[in-house]
């Protein structure tokens, strides 16, 4: 990333048909802008997908990537929560070797970082993780002296606090119950 560069994170919520993905990733390489993150998944509403990106680009060029996401073919709605308070949080799978001697302490580093132990092998165990960005890295820090064997992380997802109403294209309304309050509490 350039000086001017910073993260941005797009939410998308888009018809879930085949092409969607590759037509929205395509729009991102066509202009050399590295995705630093991905995740899809169904919604509460059948037939709609939501993508989260987080991609490292300038401010100007944000407005721009936002304005050619919204015209792309079965993306119903687009917005830049980089200046929106948001809750993330990222999944991570790390298998780490674990002799009989460091298990103990393994499982104390896990529990300290409120992970879980899902598997443990004759001389490894897999920690799954969840949480922010900063939390996986600190642990997989702690975990790096152990000797980590493998691992495998999800892209971020993010969800604005509070009511939000997602902006639709052709008067398509995605956004929450109007009876639902402002008040949220992070936990």
């Amino acid at each position: 990333m350039s000086d001017n560069e910073k993260l941005h994170t797009f939410v998308l919520y888009v018809e879930n048909q085949p092409g969607v993905l590759n037509r929205v990733a395509s729009l991102f390489r066509r202009r050399a802008y590295n995705i630093e993150s991905l995740a899809v998944g169904h919604t509460e509403r059948p037939g709609i997908s939501r993508m989260t990106i987080v991609a490292g680009i300038s401010e100007g060029a944000a407005h721009r990537v936002e304005a050619n996401l919204y015209k792309l073919v079965n993306v119903l709605s687009v917005e830049d929560v980089t200046h929106v308070t948001t809750i993330g949080r990222s999944v991570a799978l790390v298998k780490v070797e674990a002799p009989d001697e460091a298990r103990h302490r393994l499982m104390e580093i896990a529990r300290v970082f409120r992970a879980r132990v899902v598997d443990l092998a004759p001389n490894s165990m897999i920690i799954e993780i969840t949480g922010t960005e900063e939390k996986i890295r600190a642990l997989e820090d702690l975990l790096r002296p152990f000797g980590i064997l493998e691992m495998v992380r999800t892209g971020q997802v993010v969800m604005t606090r509070g009511v939000k109403r997602a902006r639709a294209r052709q008067g398509e309304s995605l956004s929450a119950d109007p009876g639902d309050s402002d008040v949220s509490h992070s936990v």
